[in-house]
C-alpha cells in the first residue's frame, strides 16, 4: 500500500491551498503551530511548503518576523515584486506585511551577490600569489642553508680524515 499517493488525495486542494495562505506573509505560521490546528503531519506540511517555493511563493512557515526569513524567502519576494511599479508595490506591501524598505534592502542584496564573490575572488587569488612568492623565499632561503650546512658536514669530514691520516697535531 502507497501510503504517499493516499496522504497526497486526502486533504483537498482548497485546504491545502489555505494552510498555504497561512504560511505565507503576512501570517508567516510555523509549520507546528499550523499542524496541530489542522491535524495534518508537520512531513505534508513541509512538503506543500517545499513545493510552493518551488513554483515561486514565498512561504516562509517558520513563524518568524521577516527579518528573519530565509534567503530563499527573501529572494522570491524579490523576484514576485521586482517588475511592479510604486503603487503595485506598495498594496502588495500591504497585503503581506511588508515594508517597502525591506524588499529594497533583500534586492540591493541580490544584485549585489556576485560583485562580492568577485572581490572575493580578486582578495584571494592576490592572497594566492603572496604565498607563492614567500615559499619561493622560503625555498631560496632552505636551499642557501642546505647548502652551508653540506659545506660545513663537508668541512668536518675533511677535518676528521685529516686528523686520521697526520693524526692529531692540536694536543702537541
Amino acid at each position: 500500500c502507497d501510503m504517499s499517493s493516499e496522504n497526497r488525495n486526502r486533504y483537498t486542494q482548497e485546504l491545502k491551498d489555505a494552510v498555504l495562505v497561512r504560511m505565507m506573509p503576512p501570517n508567516n505560521e510555523s509549520v507546528k503551530s499550523i499542524s496541530k490546528d489542522t491535524g495534518v503531519s508537520e512531513q505534508s506540511l513541509y512538503q506543500w511548503r517545499k513545493k510552493a517555493r518551488i513554483d515561486g511563493n514565498a512561504t516562509p512557515g517558520n513563524g518568524q518576523t521577516s527579518d528573519r526569513w530565509s534567503s530563499e524567502d527573501k529572494f522570491l519576494v524579490v523576484m514576485e515584486t521586482y517588475a511592479m511599479n510604486e503603487t503595485d508595490l506598495a498594496e502588495y506591501c500591504r497585503k503581506k506585511g511588508l515594508y517597502k524598505e525591506q524588499i529594497d534592502s533583500w534586492r540591493s542584496v541580490c544584485l549585489n551577490a556576485n560583485t562580492g564573490e568577485l572581490n572575493q575572488t580578486k582578495r584571494l587569488s592576490q592572497e594566492l600569489k603572496d604565498e607563492k612568492r614567500r615559499t619561493i623565499e622560503i625555498e631560496k632561503d632552505l636551499r642557501i642553508k642546505e647548502k652551508a650546512l653540506a659545506e660545513a658536514a663537508a668541512l668536518l669530514l675533511l677535518r676528521k680524515k685529516a686528523r686520521a691520516i697526520w693524526g692529531d697535531h692540536e694536543d702537541e
